[in-house]
C-alpha cells in the first residue's frame, strides 16, 4: 500500500501549505523545489535508538541472575528490574510521540538518547538493587521519549518506496535486537569485561549513545508539527495513569499471585481510558490540540494496524519468555547456550528480511497473513520437536521449528509499521508512532500474562526436564490463536487502489 502524503515544511520555511504545488503569485509557473534527499547516514542513526530500546527489554534476562547475586536482590527487586523499564517506557510513549509532534522530534530524539545513555550508565554503576531499579525506571522514560521519534522521522523525511525501505528496516532492526538479545547477553556475561560482569549488559549502551549524539545533529533534519498548538497535560496524565493500571498488574500479577490490587488496577483501567478518549474528543471538536487526535482512528489502516501490533506482540513477547524459561530451566542451559538457541530463529528472520522488498511486490499486504501462518506453521513444529528432546536437552530438534518461526516474524514485524500508518498526517506522526508502539507494549504484558498463567499452571510444583516441556508445549499451544488473529486482522486492511488502465 504506497503511502502518499505531503512533506512538513522545514523550520522557517513558510508559505506554501502541505500539498501546494507552487508560488502562490497569480500566474506563476515555476516547479515546486523538491526537499533535498536525506543523508545516507541518518536512517542508521536513528535506528540505533530503536535497537537499543529493544535490546533492553531482552538483554535482562539474562543479566537477573548475576544481578541478584550481586546486589543481593530480593524478589520484588528483580521484578522491578523487569518490569520497571517496560512500565515507564509503556506509559511515556503516548505522551513522548506528541512531544516530538510540537517541540521538534529530532530534538527529543536527542534528549532521549541523552537520557537513556546516562541512566545506562546509571544501571551500569549502581551499587544497590533499588538504584539499579530507579534507573531502569529511568531508562523506559528515556526510551518513550526517543522511541516514537523514529517511526515518525521516517514518516515525514521519506516517501514512496523510500519510506517502505526504511520501514522495513526499522522492523528489521527491532526484529534483530529482539532475536539476537539475549545471544548478545550471555556473550557479554561470558566475556567478562574488565569484571564488569552483568553490568556490561547496560554499559554497552553508553558508548552506542554517545556514537549518535555526535553525528544525529548532523545528518537528522528537523521536524515538528504545523501550526500552533500546546501541551494536553490532563491527557498526558489520564492516558499515562490508564496505561499504568493497565501494564502493572499484568507485569506483577503473576508473580504477586493476583493479589486484589492487580483486580482493582484492571478493572479502574479501562475507565481511566475511556475518560481520556472523551476528552481528547472534546478537545479535537474544540481544536484545542488533543494529545492523539480521533481522526487518526477515523483511518481505517491505522485502526486495524494498532489491533494487528497489539495481537501479535500478545503473542510474540510471551513466546521468547517461555521459550527462554525452557531452555535455561528445563533443558539446563547457561545464559550463553540458551542465547545460541536463538541463533536460527535470527538467521531466519535475516535472510527473509533480505528479501522483503521481492515478497511483498507479490504477496502485497497479504505478506502479513502469510507471515503469521508461516509461524503457525513453526510453532506446531516446537510443539512436536519438544517430544523429541529427551533428558539430555537434545535441543538441536528445535532448529527447523526456528528457523521456520524467524522467517515467519520477518514477514510481519518488517511490513506492520508501513501499513498501519500509511496516509497518517504528518501533523499527528509522532502521537500515531507513540500509539502504536504502546500497541507493541501493551501486547506485550498482556501475553506475557496471559501465557504465563498457563505456563505457571501446568508447571506446577514440577522442576524437571517433563515439567517444562509440558508447560511449554502448553503455552506454544496457547500461542496458535494469536498467531491466526494476525491472519484473520489483515484482511480488514482497506485494498490498495486499482491503478487505472493505460491506452
Amino acid at each position: 500500500m504506497a503511502l502518499q502524503e505531503p512533506r512538513e515544511a522545514a523550520p522557517g520555511q513558510h508559505g506554501n501549505q502541505p500539498g501546494a504545488t507552487g508560488s502562490n503569485t497569480p500566474g506563476a509557473t515555476a516547479a515546486p523545489q523538491e526537499p533535498p534527499a536525506p543523508h545516507w547516514a541518518m536512517l542508521p542513526i536513528i535506528l540505533i535508538g530503536t535497537f537499543v530500546i529493544t535490546l533492553d527489554v531482552f538483554i535482562v534476562n539474562v543479566a537477573i541472575p548475576a544481578t541478584q547475586r550481586d546486589l543481593h536482590a530480593g524478589s520484588s527487586a528483580v521484578e522491578f528490574i523487569v518490569a520497571g523499564y517496560a512500565l515507564a517506557y509503556a506509559a511515556g510513549l503516548i505522551t513522548g510521540g506528541r512531544l516530538g509532534d510540537l517541540y521538534g522530534r529530532r530534538r527529543m530524539f536527542l534528549i532521549g538518547v541523552a537520557l537513556f545513555t546516562l541512566s545506562s550508565a546509571w544501571a551500569g554503576s549502581a551499587p544497590t538493587a533499588g538504584q539499579l531499579v530507579a534507573a531502569r525506571v529511568a531508562q523506559g522514560l528515556a526510551s518513550a521519549l526517543m522511541g516514537p521519534q523514529v517511526l515518525a522521522i521516517i514518516g515525514t523525511v521519506y516517501s514512496g518506496p523510500a519510506r517502505i525501505r526504511a520501514f522495513n528496516a526499522f522492523g528489521l532492526t527491532m526484529g534483530l535486537a529482539g532475536v539476537f538479545g539475549q545471544l548478545i547477553g550471555g556473550v557479554l556475561i561470558h566475556l567478562d569485561i574488565a569484571g564488569l560482569g552483568w553490568r556490561t549488559c547496560f554499559l554497552v549502551n553508553v558508548p552506542i549513545g554517545i556514537a549518535a549524539l555526535v553525528f544525529a545533529p548532523r545528518v537528522v533534519p528537523e521536524s515538528k508539527a504545523q501550526g500552533k498548538s500546546r501541551l494536553d497535560p490532563l491527557g498526558m496524565l489520564l492516558v499515562s495513569a490508564g496505561l499504568v493500571a493497565v501494564v502493572l498488574p499484568l507485569a506483577e500479577g503473576q508473580q504477586k499471585g493476583w493479589p486484589e490490587w492487580t483486580w482493582v488496577c484492571l478493572a479502574v483501567s479501562p475507565v481511566l481510558l475511556a475518560l481520556f478518549a472523551l476528552y481528547q474528543r472534546r478537545l479535537a471538536a474544540a481544536d484545542r490540540g488533543p494529545l492523539v487526535n480521533p481522526a487518526l482512528f477515523r483511518q481505517r489502516s491505522f485502526t486495524v494496524g494498532v489491533s494487528t501490533a497489539l495481537v501479535y506482540y500478545s503473542g510474540m513477547a510471551s513466546f521468547f519468555l517461555v521459550l527462554a524459561l525452557y531452555l535455561q530451566q528445563g533443558c539446563g542451559l547457561s545464559a550463553l547456550d540458551s542465547g545460541l538457541v536463538f541463533l536460527p530463529l535470527g538467521v531466519g528472520f535475516l535472510g527473509v528480511s533480505m528479501t522483503a522488498k521481492q515478497i511483498a511486490a507479490v504477496l502485497g499486504r497479504q505478506t502479513l497473513a502469510v507471515g503469521a501462518l508461516v509461524l503457525t506453521a513453526s510453532l506446531i513444529g516446537l510443539y512436536a520437536a519438544v517430544e523429541h528432546i529427551g533428558t539430555h536437552g537434545a535441543v538441536v530438534w528445535l532448529v527447523p521449528g526456528l528457523l521456520v518461526g524467524g522467517a515467519g516474524m520477518a514477514m510481519v514485524m518488517a511490513p506492520l509499521a508501513t501499513v498501519a500508518l500509511a496516509g497518517t498526517d504528518p501533523r499527528y506522526a509522532g502521537a500515531a508512532s507513540g500509539v502504536l508502539s504502546t500497541a507493541n507494549q501493551v501486547g506485550g504484558a498482556i501475553g506475557v500474562a496471559l501465557v504465563g498463567v498457563v505456563f505457571y499452571h501446568v508447571l506446577g510444583n514440577g522442576t524437571g526436564p517433563d515439567a517444562y516441556a509440558d508447560a511449554f508445549r502448553a503455552s506454544v499451544y496457547l500461542l496458535v490463536p494469536f498467531a491466526l488473529g494476525v491472519a484473520a486482522l489483515v484482511q480488514l486492511f482497506p485494498r490498495p487502489p486499482k491503478k487505472a488502465p493505460t491506452s
